[in-house]
């Protein structure tokens, strides 16, 4: 039974690695489309792009930069991740730092740590609790940044999934993909 958990442990590492990857790589080609909006907010109460990279950076830093200790670091000043002094340059050098804390960190794991406990401003959680928490906060933040970068950019949009229409045409390319060489009419 133990070598079953350690594959499952192994292959759920992998999957969370690509799955945070994949929203980095989301969240990278939104931001790349919304140079001139990056500091823009909608309204008194909303987020700019440039505030929500503030935000997740500090929190990636805060969580993954020391896991034995609590996930709300004394250094992070959560509030100050929602007033902008930076230029863009800077923000986006903060974000880059931030996913190369998570990916240093996660990296460094193994199937047997993922029960080992992680705390959270007090409370106490499994590493894969504390992992999937992080994965589904970081989901709904890039959200954000997709939605606001796809508003500002409007019909100069470049899709960054499946375009409107387009289904079929991307589920028999990837039918294609599959079959053996060979295989299909003469």
């Amino acid at each position: 039974m133990r070598g079953w958990m350690i594959e499952l442990g192994k292959h759920y590492l992998e999957d969370v690695r690509s799955r945070f990857l994949s929203l980095k790589g989301l969240a990278d080609a939104a931001l790349g489309q919304a140079d001139a909006d990056f500091f823009t907010v909608l309204g008194p109460e909303d987020n700019s792009l440039a505030v929500i990279v503030k935000h997740l950076s500090g929190n990636m830093i805060s969580r993954w930069g020391n896991l034995k200790g609590d996930g709300e670091s004394e250094t992070r000043d959560r509030d100050a991740e929602f007033i902008i002094h930076e230029d863009r340059d800077e923000l986006m050098a903060v974000w880059e730092r931030g996913w190369e804390t998570l990916f240093r960190a996660l990296d460094a794991q193994t199937p047997d740590s993922l029960t080992d406990t992680v705390t959270i401003r007090g409370e106490a959680h499994t590493l894969l609790a504390a992992i999937n928490r992080q994965l589904s906060h970081y989901a709904y933040h890039v959200g954000q940044i997709v939605f606001l970068a796809k508003h500002f950019q409007g019909e100069a949009w470049e899709t960054l999934s499946i375009p409107r229409g387009g289904s079929a045409a991307f589920n028999q390319e990837k039918l294609e993909r599959r079959k053996p060489k060979g295989s299909g009419a003469a």
